[in-house]
Formats: structure tokens, sequence, C-alpha cells
């Protein structure tokens, strides 16, 4: 396996930076209570097929409350287009629940922009301590939410990582440990959201489109 160099990795940021100097999640969400909903609802699924199960879910549930009160079966309604629907719809109405009880009724509901201001979950042990909610969950909480340069590893991640020469590791904490090490601190912040749409539009599981890359002269292309 070849890894890159550190210049080399400050360029490909650099370069991910020019490209995209401020890259957001691709999920849907009106507040930060929902954007949690939608992340729990995007494992093993696409943001795309999330977005349109959520849509309508969010017009009628839009708080902790008022999802709390929803039946299991109404959850499963909505999102039922998404795999494992019945597990996250119980994940949803649990975690629901439990954020009425502990942060209040209208948890979340704010802007993004107030949310340090307002009653949430605050640390990765808070989020993790929901149901349906494991480290990478959290771990975008914390970056979306709080601006925390923290590295939510998904599939993509784990896929580009060793493509790329950035990580080895076989695991996400694995892969997570390597790039909070490797990638320089001025492009943490930004760094997994770059990724993540570097594998979903240019670096794909299958056919990678090295023809269009912007890293197409430094990456190793360590395929599998």
């Amino acid at each position: 396996m070849t890894f890159l160099s550190d210049e080399q990795i400050d360029e490909i940021f650099r370069r991910f930076k020019n490209n995209n100097p401020d890259p957001k999640t691709e999920l849907i969400a009106p507040n930060p209570f929902t954007l949690l909903v939608s992340v729990v609802l995007s494992a093993q699924a696409t943001d795309k097929s999330v977005n349109k199960a959520s849509e309508d879910l969010y017009k009628i549930a839009d708080s902790p409350y008022k999802m709390s009160q929803l039946s299991l079966a109404e959850i499963e309604s909505y999102i039922k287009s998404i795999g494992l629907y019945k597990s996250k719809a119980a994940h949803v109405k649990e975690l629901s629940k439990l954020i009425t009880e502990k942060y209040g009724k209208d948890a979340g509901t704010c802007s993004f922009d107030e949310i340090s201001a307002h009653p949430f979950p605050r640390t990765r042990e808070e989020f993790m301590a929901l149901p349906g909610v494991g480290r990478k969950t959290a771990n975008v909480m914390l970056n979306v939410l709080y601006h925390q340069p923290v590295m939510p590893v998904d599939t993509h991640l784990l896929r580009l990582a060793p493509r790329l020469g950035l990580s080895s590791a076989k695991t996400p904490e694995g892969v997570e440990k390597d790039l909070l090490e490797k990638i320089p601190q001025k492009y943490l912040q930004d760094a997994h959201h770059w990724l993540i749409l570097h594998g979903r539009y240019v670096c794909t599981a299958r056919n990678p489109k090295c023809a269009d890359c912007i890293l197409s002269d430094i990456c190793p292309k360590n395929m599998e």
C-alpha cells in the first residue's frame, strides 16, 4: 500500500477547499432535532432516500415531543422505503421520548445557529446514550451542530482512506484515528464532508471517475 506524504495530504485538502469552500451535509432537515433523526435514518441508506422519506414526516413531527407522540406504525408508514425501517422507527420514537424527558418538548427545534444556547445533547457521550446513535452519528452531530473538528467515518471514508493512502486501518475507529492525526488541523472541520462527497460522486466504489478527479495526479490509487 502506498501512503501519501504530509505535503501531499495538505495538497489534496487544499484542492478540496478550493473546489468546494463551504461543504454541507446533503441531508435536508428543518432543525437540529430533525437532523439527528435523519442521520439515524441514514445508516445503510442514501441521503436522497432519507430526504424523500422524511419530508412528509417532518411536516407533522418536527420536535421530539411531536415525534414521541406518533405510534410506531405511523413512523414506519413514513420511512418504510428506507432499509431497516422497523428498527429505525423504534429508535426514533425512543430517542424522541428520551430527549423530551431530559431536554424538553421543543429541544432542538431552534435554528442551527442558535443551538449552542438551547438545551440539547452537546457531547459524544450524550448523543451515544440515545437509541440508534453510534459514534459516527454522534460525530456528525458534533461537527455539524457544534463545529467540532471530529471525523465521522462512514462506508465512503472506510473505503476511501486506504484508496487515497490516508490509512490502512480496517475499522471505523482506526480510520478515524489515522485521519485525525494526518489531516492538517486547518482542514479538519470540513474534511469528512469533502471525503464523503468525493466518494459519493467521483471516487465511487466500482467505477471511479479518475479522469474527472482533481486528485488524479496525486492519488496512489490503492485499489481493492
